[in-house]
């Protein structure tokens, strides 16, 4: 197979964190660009494997443009940088998790096997591109999975060019990989990953890479493959789902009580402002309970749409981002009037295993969603797309949904009457008050249906505390009773 840049360079140079999209998935944003070495001898072409070894099973792609030098390159300034740049193309920076631990720091196990800096397919000539306005794709299988634009970089080209040679010579042939945008994860042998970059005019063609496994095991001696659950969600990124996010008990305790309820207990706390004003559910007789995951809608701005509306937005990253247990509460300003989730995506939160969606803005083929049996709380029907009136800017972040301040992680609990946000330190012992509160009210019940006062009675006062105490007695024993095997 040809050398996909000819010869091969003196070295490639691969940057941690550049994308902001990254950056934030990964939960820190570096003041500095940093960067680690892969060997020539990675490097492969369109349509050749990379190879899995075997007992590995964490293999990570990353869709990054590959940034080819042209000229020597040494103790240039930031605003030279690109001009010893000679080619732009596409490349995936694949990497083993399962090593990671044996070079922490170098990834030279992990990221430098053979095959594992992909190429190509067309070389782009950099004197004909804007280094800021090129945009970067990566699909598994043919799904997009990776949608950015360099325009969000942290480091521009220029700079990373510059920085690297204040200390290391950059000769022409050498590549920078320019780092990942959010959605790189894990694939397995079977699946086929591809990267494009394009301007809007010019492409570098789709580079190819089908995932194959090892025909033979690695070798005994050296590192063997292991991995936990850190290297899991640093491979998988926002695709990890470990586990329920919400222990059952306490979900089914919040389920077991009225939101109304609920309200109240945290009013007697000092927490009024807890009710997302202004929803109800598409499905009457809904129940939710799940742990917030967020996305903020800001006002729409027409030259600002395209590059934050379309593609694989914020709206679609919210989504692919949701783990079994999540609510996606979404900031809409309390607009309804245009959509802000339709029944494709409800249904593919759905499938992500959502608890629910809770939006203060507009719901689009509100039957189809509501047919779905998601539970999904709304501020009305309107059959716009979200354009009309929003831009989906960013997920992840404390939000304002129907006047209430939902961070990430907040408990998201709704039914008939609405929906709630509780604190997660605070859940227990609402859940204990509460069941308390509607013991009391059922007491209560029963006591005006034989024709009791209000007075003194509602709320529980003094003067009937003794007969609720004989009240709730007789009923642990009737339950008690109830219980015992015949």
């Amino acid at each position: 197979m040809p050398h996909p840049l000819g010869n091969p360079p003196s070295k490639i140079i691969a940057v941690h964190l550049n994308f902001s999209s990254r950056a934030k998935e990964r939960g820190r944003t570096p003041a500095h660009p940093s960067y680690f070495l892969k060997p020539p001898s990675s490097l492969s072409g369109t349509q050749d494997a990379i190879v899995r070894p075997r007992g590995c099973q964490l293999l990570g792609f990353e869709g990054e443009i590959a940034l080819v030098i042209g000229s020597l390159a040494r103790r240039v300034r930031p605003e030279d940088g690109w001009r010893h740049v000679r080619w732009v193309t596409a490349a995936n920076d694949a990497g083993v998790y399962d090593l990671r631990y044996a070079d922490r720091g170098s990834n030279l196990r992990s990221k430098g096997a053979d095959g594992f800096t992909p190429l190509g397919p067309r070389l782009l000539d950099a004197t004909e591109l804007d280094p800021a306005a090129l945009r970067l794709r990566t699909w598994v299988n043919g799904e997009l999975v990776q949608d950015d634009t360099t325009d969000t970089l942290l480091f521009p080209f220029g700079d990373l060019v510059a920085d690297l040679s204040r200390l290391v010579t950059l000769e022409p042939g050498d590549v920078i990989l320019t780092g990942t945008p959010a959605g790189a994860s894990v694939a397995t042998p079977g699946d086929v990953v591809e990267v494009e970059v394009d301007d809007g005019r010019l492409s570098t063609g789709v580079l190819r890479s089908p995932i194959a496994d090892a025909d033979h095991d690695l070798e005994p001696w050296g590192a063997q493959p292991r991995t936990d659950r850190a290297e899991k969600e640093s491979a998988y990124g926002s695709a990890y789902t470990p586990g329920p996010l919400l222990d059952d008990s306490l979900a089914d305790g919040l389920r077991s009580v009225a939101v109304a309820t609920i309200s109240a207990q945290l009013r007697q706390r000092g927490l009024p402002h807890m009710s997302v004003d202004g929803v109800h559910p598409a499905t009457p007789g809904t129940r939710m309970v799940g742990v917030a995951h967020t996305l903020r809608y800001l006002p729409l701005r027409e030259d600002l749409f395209e590059k934050y509306g379309t593609g694989m937005n914020a709206q679609k990253r919210a989504i692919e981002e949701l783990r079994p247990g999540h609510v996606l509460v979404m900031d809409a300003r309390r607009d309804t009037s245009a959509g802000t989730l339709g029944d494709i995506l409800a249904l593919r939160a759905q499938q992500r295993g959502a608890a629910g969606v809770v939006t203060d803005g507009g719901l689009r083929d509100s039957a189809a969603v509501a047919a779905l049996g998601l539970p999904v709380f709304h501020g009305g029907a309107h059959p716009s797309v979200l354009g009309r009136r929003h831009v989906p800017w960013d997920t992840g972040v404390p939000v304002t949904c129907g006047g209430a301040l939902v961070q990430p992680g907040d408990l998201i609990v709704g039914d008939d009457d609405g929906v709630v946000v509780v604190p997660p330190d605070l859940a227990a012992e609402l859940v204990a008050a509460c069941r308390e509160q509607e013991r009391q009210e059922r007491f209560i019940t029963e006591r005006v249906r034989a024709g009791a006062s209000v007075d003194g009675l509602y709320p529980l006062g003094p003067a009937w505390r003794e007969q609720y105490r004989t009240w709730c007695a007789q009923n642990d024993a009737m339950n008690d009773t109830e219980g015992e095997p015949a």
